[in-house]
């Protein structure tokens, strides 16, 4: 069961090296997995927790909890996920800007099935409130509205968010 596991893992990793992976350099870093269902052959089904550090701001960082589709399709990254994840963005240390904000930006992209449907998380700066707000959706469309979910990061005032002209 192991070495059946193990070798799914390596068929994953070679089809993500094969299909681009994700979009962004940075990634998500696996925080931890929840099963929700067994299944005899590959990975159970289960619900990831991931965590990103934004590249764009210091200080913060989103958590994206998402479902995984198990099974044989699931461990070889032939299956399609569901189009639901939810996510909180959480200041966690000194916030600061490298550089000046675009107004709207994605942030992280991750692919969740071999073609058409991605995972992605948009930062928008709301300058009157000196907010942070990042929004995660599917592109996907499910009943002609994609699943969403989204979460605010209020800056402190004495630190304004610097925005690209």
């Amino acid at each position: 069961m192991m070495a059946t596991r193990t070798l799914a893992a390596a068929a994953v990793v070679a089809l993500a090296a094969l299909t681009g992976g994700t979009a962004q350099a940075a990634s998500g870093e696996k925080i931890g997995t929840v099963d929700t269902a067994f299944q005899w052959i590959g990975r159970d089904h289960d619900i990831i927790v991931e965590a990103y550090d934004d590249p764009g701001v210091s200080g913060v960082t989103c958590y994206v909890s998402r479902a995984r589709v198990g099974g044989i399709k699931g461990s070889l990254g032939l299956a399609e996920d569901r189009a639901e994840a939810s996510i909180a963005c959480r200041q966690v240390g000194p916030i600061s800007f490298p550089e000046p904000l675009k107004k709207q930006e994605e942030v992280f992209s991750e692919r969740m099935s071999i073609l058409f449907k991605r995972l992605r998380i948009v930062r928008m700066v709301d300058p009157a409130r000196n907010t942070l707000v990042y929004l995660t959706y599917s592109e996907k469309l499910i009943d002609g509205s994609p699943q969403n979910s989204v979460t605010a990061v209020p800056v402190d005032r004495a630190t304004a968010i610097p925005l690209r002209k």
